[in-house]
C-alpha cells in the first residue's frame, strides 16, 4: 500500500513540475511565468517531498520533509512577489493582451514610491495654500 501512495505522490509531483516548466516556455510575459512556476513548482516538489516521508518512514526524514515544505510555502510567494515588483518598477513590459494593470499610475518613478487607492494625501504631497 505505501509503494501505490509513493508512486502516485511522485508521478503527481514529476507532471505539476514538468507544468511548470512548460509554463515556463509557453507562457507570454514574465508575470504569467512567475505565476506559473510558484504554483506548479512549489507543489510538485511538496507531493514529491511527501513521497519521500511516505518512502523511508522515518520520524526525522519526514520531520525534515516538513520543514522544506514550510520553508518552500513561505519563501516562494515571497520571492516570486518581489521578482515581479521589481519587474514591473524597472519597466518589464506586460503582455499586450493583459487587460488590467492594478499598478497604472500609482508608481512615480523619481522618488520610487507607490501609491494607494486608500491612501489621503499628505501635506508634503498636497500643500495648503
Amino acid at each position: 500500500m505505501t509503494d501505490i501512495i509513493v508512486i502516485t505522490l511522485s508521478t503527481l509531483g514529476t507532471l505539476f513540475i514538468l507544468l511548470a516548466a512548460i509554463g515556463v516556455v509557453k507562457m507570454p510575459d514574465l508575470y504569467l511565468r512567475i505565476s506559473v512556476t510558484t504554483k506548479a513548482a512549489t507543489l510538485g516538489i511538496g507531493l514529491i517531498l511527501i513521497a519521500a516521508a511516505f518512502y523511508f518512514n522515518d520520524p526525522s526524514i519526514t520531520a525534515r520533509v516538513l520543514a522544506i515544505i514550510v520553508f518552500m510555502l513561505l519563501t516562494a510567494p515571497v520571492g516570486a512577489h518581489m521578482i515581479g515588483r521589481a519587474s514591473y518598477f524597472t519597466g518589464v513590459k506586460m503582455w499586450h493582451k493583459s487587460k488590467i494593470d492594478e499598478l497604472e499610475g500609482q508608481y512615480d518613478p523619481k522618488t520610487h514610491k507607490l501609491k494607494s487607492e486608500d491612501q489621503t494625501p499628505t501635506e508634503d504631497e498636497n500643500p495648503k495654500s
